[in-house]
């Protein structure tokens, strides 16, 4: 083998490749532990906070292994939500907070942005358009968070609640003074007491409904929906709840102060609304039965329009059931301070309307008056020959309602094969109906939507309750009357939670690829359209649990999505919870948002495991009311 020697070119090169590979290494190792120690330095230096806030630290927290590869289970570790009430928060304690979004002053404490009266009197009065929706443009939005009232409670839990209220919740006398006759509510020292009376039953909702139970089957099952025209407080759906009633009670926000907010209170479903120029929110032939007491509606104006508005929403063979002006005039009228001449001619005018839509009279008994729609329009339709109008609407999208006007034109039912047929298909009775697979669904009517996924999405959802009862414990234990599903599809969710003694108010976002809201009112629940980068139709605090199931993925390139939550946080009750449901990227951005609303969250994995790209996020809103007002 040939020898290199010390002097030789070979050996030099040799010698200088050693040096650079050895200066090599020395400066990588040297670049990296310079760039360790300035991170390590800039993880253990916080920035500089100034008098008004303070860094909060979020650490990850650790889980414990868990043999159930579904459903993980969370500890009761540290840092762990609380959500029990507490009422141990002011609003002066929560300066060390971050205060993002600051409290709106005390006037905006029972602030209903697309109900705002002051607004409203800009619209025109006729046919009540001054009391519609109208919503704030994107220069009249706020963005701060609005106070609940000094002393503010947790509501009675239900049934408790349907009976009292506490005052410092909605200080309004003036339903019980207006009201006193009427016995709707009377103020007990600092509560309210709801004897369940009415205009037009003084003996209470209790009897009045067992009085329309001998003229409609109440109690069977095979009515289980209902919407009430002109609520008051609620309380003939506080007392059909009894007799598993469901009910959509709505009234307008006007002279009545919070009637919509005393039911909500109350846990009974309610939303602000009016028959005014607009279709309500809801989709065709979704409520069982329609009831008005007094309501003052005018149904036999406008050609009959707020009558076939109600014809829309009745199921087929669905009951409506007036009681007050004009039925039973001949006893009342001297104390309406009507004459008998004109209440006689308003009584002919609501039969005329009502046998022009094919109506038929089931019976009128003292103070009540019931009709009944025909099961399908086989007959209405022959009709037309004779009864001109109203005719029946041509291309119409009867299920559309949102910002929607009414036409004096009867919405078609679904064609039938013959005249002993239900339009739309047969819904089972309460509470098979439930779970069994919707009529719009087994006839094919929503796009991409069958039997096998309708049960395939109940499964589910009665799993995913399973892994919530875990991550919020007081579910199924009464901590939660009113609950909100914000998009709610097939009603999946409302199913699995019907059993813990709740309502849910199921949302179908207005302009969804598809329109589910018909399947909810088939399984015998109830809901409304929504746009949510508008306000909903409610009272602020109102709500005590709120699920969001994907609906900021929907919204985050339609609008902020911070007033998304700040309208959440609006609606929400102090210490109430929230459910948001979305990929890992969404959550991050809506939880640096809820940092600075006075929410305490945490993101939790999805129920089947770590590895899914969709978490939950689980909050719960802090309580703080308003500074009470200074005495002079």
């Amino acid at each position: 083998m040939p020898k290199d020697y010390p002097n030789s070119p070979k050996t030099h090169q040799l010698i200088e490749s050693k040096k650079h590979r050895i200066t090599y290494i020395l400066a990588v190792s040297g670049l990296c532990l310079i760039f360790y120690i300035l991170g390590a330095w800039q993880n253990t230096t916080l920035p500089k906070s100034d008098s008004t806030q303070t860094i909060s630290k979020v650490e990850c927290e650790s889980r414990p292994v868990t043999t159930d590869p579904v459903v993980p289970s969370f500890s009761p570790a540290k840092g762990t939500l609380d959500f029990e009430a507490h009422h141990q928060l002011s609003i002066n304690e929560t300066a060390a907070s971050i205060e993002k979004f600051p409290a709106c002053a005390l006037n905006f404490s029972e602030y209903t942005p697309c109900q705002d009266q002051t607004r409203g009197r800009k619209f025109e009065r006729n046919m009540l358009v001054y009391r519609e929706r109208h919503c704030p443009g994107k220069d009249q939005l706020i963005r701060c968070l609005i106070p609940a009232p000094p002393n503010y409670k947790t509501p009675f839990k239900w049934p408790q609640c349907r009976d009292y209220a506490w005052y410092d919740n909605i200080p309004h006398k003036e339903l019980s003074i207006e009201k006193a006759v009427q016995n709707w509510i009377q103020v007990e020292g600092d509560r309210f007491r709801f004897p369940g009376g009415g205009t037009m039953f003084p003996r209470g909702a209790d009897a009045y409904i067992d009085d329309m139970n001998e003229l409609i089957p109440l109690t069977d099952g095979s009515i289980r929906t209902a919407v009430d025209t002109g609520c008051g407080v609620a309380s003939w759906g506080a007392y059909l709840l009894k007799r598993n009633v469901v009910t959509m009670s709505f009234a307008p926000r006007d002279t009545h102060e919070a009637q919509v907010q005393f039911a909500l209170e109350r846990g009974v479903p309610a939303m602000i609304g009016i028959m005014a120029t607009q279709r309500l929110p809801y989709p065709a032939r979704a409520f069982d039965l329609a009831h008005c007491s007094r309501c003052l509606i005018p149904w036999f104006k406008y050609d009959g329009l707020y009558l076939i508005e109600v014809d829309r929403i009745l199921r087929p063979g669905g009951y409506w059931v007036l009681s007050g002006p004009p039925i039973h005039w001949k006893k009342y009228y001297q104390g309406w301070e009507r004459t008998k001449e004109d209440l006689k001619e308003e009584q002919d005018s609501i039969e005329d309307v009502a046998n022009r839509l094919c109506w038929k009279k089931v019976v009128e008994k003292e103070d009540l008056a019931v009709w009944q729609k025909p099961y399908n329009h086989v007959e209405c339709v022959r009709n037309r020959k004779t009864i001109k109008t109203p005719h029946i609407c041509k291309s119409d999208n009867a299920d559309a309602a949102w910002y929607t006007k009414m036409e004096a034109c009867i919405t078609p039912l679904p064609e039938v094969n013959d005249e002993d047929e239900v339009a739309g298909g047969t819904v089972p009775k309460w509470p098979e109906r439930a779970f069994a697979v919707p009529p719009r669904i087994s006839r094919g009517t929503i796009p991409g939507i069958d039997s096998k996924k309708f049960e395939e999405d109940n499964k589910m959802w009665i799993d995913r309750i399973s892994h919530y009862k875990k991550m919020i414990p007081p579910l199924p234990q009464g901590r939660y009357r009113n609950v909100m599903d914000m998009n709610a599809n097939l009603g999946g969710f409302a199913a699995a939670v019907d059993k813990f003694n709740v309502w849910v108010m199921n949302v179908v976002p207005a302009h969804s690829d598809k329109n589910t809201l018909g399947v909810i009112f088939e399984r015998g629940f109830i809901g409304t359209y929504q746009d949510w980068c508008e306000a909903f139709s409610t009272y602020p605090r109102t709500y005590d649990l709120i699920h969001a199931d994907n609906v900021f993925s929907i919204y985050q390139d339609r609008c902020d999505i911070s007033y998304i939550l700040l309208e959440m946080d609006r609606i929400l009750r102090p210490e109430g919870t929230v459910l948001i449901r979305d990929t890992v990227d969404v959550l991050t951005k809506v939880q640096t948002i809820t940092n600075g609303m006075r929410w305490k969250s945490q993101i939790m994995d999805h129920e089947s495991g770590p590895f899914n790209p969709e978490k939950i996020l689980v909050a719960v809103k802090s309580y703080w009311t308003a500074d009470a007002p200074a005495k002079h």
